[in-house]
């Protein structure tokens, strides 16, 4: 059982994530008006690479390759690799299309998918309570598009089509989601993240234009160095959470992501007008948001609330956090 203090812990690191992972498509947006997608996520996965390099250097952790003798762990390693590449590429070009707040509520297709793979792959049960959670996400996600589902599947715009990759950019989240979890049995999860960025850089540097940059002004730049810094710690802050506190209970509070986007896109729109365009929605848009996050986070941690004598945070009976 897990410390008191230790879940509080949890918990913040968990939200902090939620929170970079809401800002980042703002922030790619933002950068993508000078310098083209391809660019953008190749400076992302440099930036972290560099970072986890020096931490790896100072922590004399770097991994024993020794592992990937065996030519299926290598084979998955890639695996991992090419899957984050196309996420990344995907999404981006998504964001290009779509508002911030759209391209995250779109997102969280990813977890419907992992969750239906996870099943098929490891042969895991879906509780019932997964099954209403997706069921949920679903109904809000037609909610959410409420003004544009036919055009979705009828007319293919620039909208439509920012929508589509992002949908792609979850099932490749998957694919390095489900490969991942092989591999984190024989790596720690900052050495193999630095093996699966090194591999990013190197594969998407001959379509990336790195000169790109010097047509972008102060606060791109700013901006594309946040996008970089937060790769490295929303995940950092991902694993540091998942040590802390149960993995279903990090997972539902990321799912506040695409709220942290909408506030955000509101927010900075309010400050900066004429750099930043406001998320226009109506009512049953702003419900099937909401409808969005809730069924992506009973998903997640419905089966503590589905199953009797289990508390959210706290055991009943102890009153210790989980």
């Amino acid at each position: 059982m897990m410390k008191q203090q230790n879940v509080k812990v949890g918990f913040l690191l968990a939200m902090l994530t939620a929170i970079l992972w809401g800002a980042v498509p703002i922030a790619m947006k933002y950068a993508m008006v000078s310098i083209d997608p391809y660019t953008v996520v190749w400076y992302r996965f440099v930036i972290s690479a560099i970072v986890i390099t020096g931490w790896l250097a100072y922590k004399k952790q770097f991994p024993n390759f020794r592992v990937f003798k065996k030519r299926r762990r290598f084979i998955m390693l890639m695996i991992t690799g090419f899957a984050l590449i196309t996420n990344f590429v995907l999404f981006a070009s998504g964001v290009k299309y779509l508002t911030p707040t759209t391209s995250q509520v779109v997102a969280q297709l990813g977890i419907v998918i992992f969750m239906i793979s996870s099943a098929i792959v490891f042969k895991e049960h879906l509780r019932p309570s997964q099954l209403i959670g997706i069921a949920i996400l679903l109904i809000g996600l037609a909610l959410f598009f409420n003004k544009s589902l036919i055009m979705l599947f009828t007319n293919l715009s620039e909208y439509g089509k920012g929508v589509w990759l992002v949908v792609l950019a979850s099932i490749a989240w998957t694919i390095y989601a489900l490969a991942q979890k092989v591999l984190l049995s024989k790596l720690r999860a900052e050495q193999l993240l630095w093996l699966v960025y090194m591999i990013c850089a190197i594969v998407i540097l001959p379509i990336s234009s790195p000169e790109k940059i010097f047509n972008a002004d102060a606060g791109q730049l700013f901006a594309l160095i946040f996008c970089g810094l937060n790769t490295i710690f929303s995940y950092g802050a991902l694993v540091a959470a998942m040590e802390r506190w149960q993995a279903a209970q990090v997972s539902a509070v990321t799912t506040l992501a695409p709220l942290f986007a909408l506030v955000f896109s509101d927010l900075f729109a309010l400050l900066w007008p004429t750099k930043f365009a406001i998320q226009y929605l109506n009512v049953w848009g702003y419900i099937g948001a909401l409808a969005v996050i809730c069924g992506a986070m009973f998903a997640t941690i419905g089966h503590q609330i589905w199953l009797p004598g289990k508390g959210f945070l706290f055991k009943q009976k102890t009153g210790e956090k989980e």
